[in-house]
Order: structure tokens, then C-alpha cells, then sequence
């Protein structure tokens, strides 16, 4: 994967600078971002240097002191829009049936709805593009977690990434089910492929995994975010694979949802009920990250499915 184009004066410096493989980024440091689009490509790039990298950027620019104050400063501001979009307190009462109320009680649009009903084979590929900046990765920004996590909560969420990376069939990779489905719909399978077509919404829903993955302090706001996903997913799955289906498209991408109606309605049970209550049970101090985590999942989530059905309406 190439590095992507900019968007603003923000995104062209750091880009071009890692391009050159240069020694200082001190004007990058000056830059301000010109929008968001600008600020969340370049963070999205800076997150990217800790995956798979970039072909025309050196891997040594990994760990740059310069990249990472910069990193930083582009969270800061990020996590504070996220806080400042919650304004829920975490609910009292059992742990396991306040998230499960959380999430029900929450009401937004569906994307897997319009899919199932309403969408054409063009909107469903178009979707399918969108949601290949995540797909392709999967579970990776999650698995940063397992290091910091309490041994029970460890356990649990190793048992649930376990089945999302093929319980050990390289061929069973849910990213690698993901890609063949691209594949034989006609689109591009290769990881970050349509990165330069998703608008600011797709870059906030990734940067916002990768924030919460990546920094131990954050860990409760990661399994939040994997609870409220894996909680929501295995109805809208069998919506989409339904969706899919009725537009004709291959059997491979229409598999891919299929495997998850049943995983995930499993997972949901081990997400909320061991991975996330076992760690507020060793560490109760953690609750009200995991409820921001899941309100932050289902609020990017709302925003993503907005625009994308204003975008379709017009």
C-alpha cells in the first residue's frame, strides 16, 4: 500500500516528508489541519505505521519522535471530540443488562436495513468499499489490548480473536473471507485499497479503534467498543448476506456475513458477559471507559449510516 494523498495542508507535509524520508518534521509540527478530513487521514497514516506500513515510506519512521508528538496531538484532539459527544453517564445496575439496555435502547439508522430492502447492486458495492478499511484488518486493532488486560479477561477475549483470525486456518481469517468476497464481486481486495475514497465518517469509525487499541489507559474504552460491535452485528449480518442475496452478488461475499450471523451472536454473550464484565470486576474503576467505548461504536456508527443515506437519497 502507497501512502495516501492528502487532503489539506496538514496531510500534504506529513506526507510528503515521509516520502522523502526526511530527518526532521518540524514543519509538520507547524501545520495546523485545515479540517477534519485533513487531521483523521493523517492520523489514519500515522496509525498505519504501527500495521502494515506504507511501500514508499520508510519503517524506520515508525517510532520518529517528531510523528509520535504530532500522534499525539492529533489524539488529544480526537479523543477530547469523542468525550465531548458522550454526554451519558455509565448506567448503574448489573453490568451485563445495562450494556445489553444500553445498546437496545439506542436507536439509530441502519445501513444493513436499507441493504436488505431498499439499496442497488451499485449502493451495496459501494458500501462494501467503505466498509474494506476495516474489513481488511478485522480484529487487529483489538489484539493490541491483550497485553494489558487481567488474566481472565485475556483468556476470554484470546478465545474470541481466536475465531475471528480462522481458529488457526490461515484460509478461515475472517479479513481473508472478507478479500475473496471483494474479489468476486469485482472490487479490490488489497488492504487500504479505497482509502482515498472514504469520506471523514470511515476514518473517525477506524481512528477510533486504532486510539482506543493502542493505549493501555484506554483499554476498557477498546473492549467497550468490541462489546457494542459484536452485540449489533450478528442482525444486521443476516440483513446483509439477505441484501446481498437479493442484488445477486457472489456467494463468497454473501458467506462472509453468513459466517457472522452465528459467530457473532455467540460472541456477544462472551464480549459482554466474560471479556467486558470480567474486567470491571478486577477493575471497577474501568466502567464508565467501557460505556464510552460502547456509545462511541454505536454514535460513529449512526454517523457513518447518516451520511451515507443522505448521500443515497439525493
Amino acid at each position: 500500500m502507497l501512502i495516501p494523498k492528502g487532503r489539506g495542508a496538514l496531510s500534504d507535509t506529513v506526507f510528503e516528508l515521509m516520502r522523502t524520508d526526511a530527518s526532521s518534521f518540524a514543519p509538520a509540527l507547524r501545520t495546523l489541519a485545515d479540517h477534519d478530513e485533513d487531521l483523521h487521514i493523517t492520523l489514519w497514516a500515522l496509525y498505519e505505521l504501527h500495521y502494515r506500513g506504507f511501500e514508499d515510506v520508510s519503517d524506520d519512521l515508525e517510532w520518529h519522535p517528531e510523528l509520535m508528538d504530532l500522534r499525539r496531538s492529533l489524539e488529544n484532539t480526537f479523543e477530547q471530540t469523542l468525550r465531548d459527544r458522550c454526554d451519558e453517564s455509565a448506567p448503574e445496575g448489573d453490568f451485563a443488562e445495562a450494556m445489553f439496555a444500553a445498546v437496545a435502547d439506542h436507536d439509530g439508522p441502519s445501513l444493513a436495513a436499507f441493504i436488505h430492502r431498499e439499496a442497488t447492486a451499485e449502493q451495496a458495492l459501494e458500501l462494501l468499499r467503505m466498509r474494506s478499511i476495516y474489513h481488511l484488518k478485522e480484529s487487529d486493532p483489538t489484539t493490541w489490548v491483550i497485553p494489558r488486560l487481567p488474566n481472565t479477561t485475556k483468556a476470554a477475549l484470546m478465545e474470541l480473536q481466536f475465531d475471528e483470525y480462522g481458529c488457526g486456518d490461515p484460509n478461515r481469517l475472517h479479513a481473508g473471507l472478507f478479500a475473496r468476497g471483494m474479489n468476486r464481486s469485482g472490487l479490490r481486495s488489497e488492504y487500504g485499497a479505497y482509502i482515498d475514497d472514504v469520506p471523514l465518517e470511515v476514518l473517525e469509525q477506524n481512528n477510533a479503534m486504532s486510539l482506543f487499541g493502542l493505549h493501555r489507559r484506554l483499554r476498557g474504552a477498546a473492549l467497550g467498543h468490541l462489546a457494542a460491535f459484536e452485540i449489533t452485528s450478528s442482525i444486521p449480518s443476516r440483513k446483509m448476506a439477505q441484501g446481498l442475496s437479493r442484488l445477486g452478488l457472489p456467494a463468497e461475499m454473501i458467506g462472509y456475513y453468513d459466517e457472522h450471523v452465528e459467530a457473532d451472536a455467540v460472541h456477544e454473550q462472551l464480549a459482554v458477559r466474560t471479556i467486558c464484565g470480567s474486567l470491571v470486576e478486577e477493575e471497577p474503576g474501568l466502567r464508565d471507559d467501557i460505556f464510552f467505548g460502547v456509545f462511541s461504536c454505536l454514535d460513529l456508527e449512526d454517523r457513518f449510516a447518516n451520511r451515507l443515506l443522505a448521500e443515497w437519497a439525493a
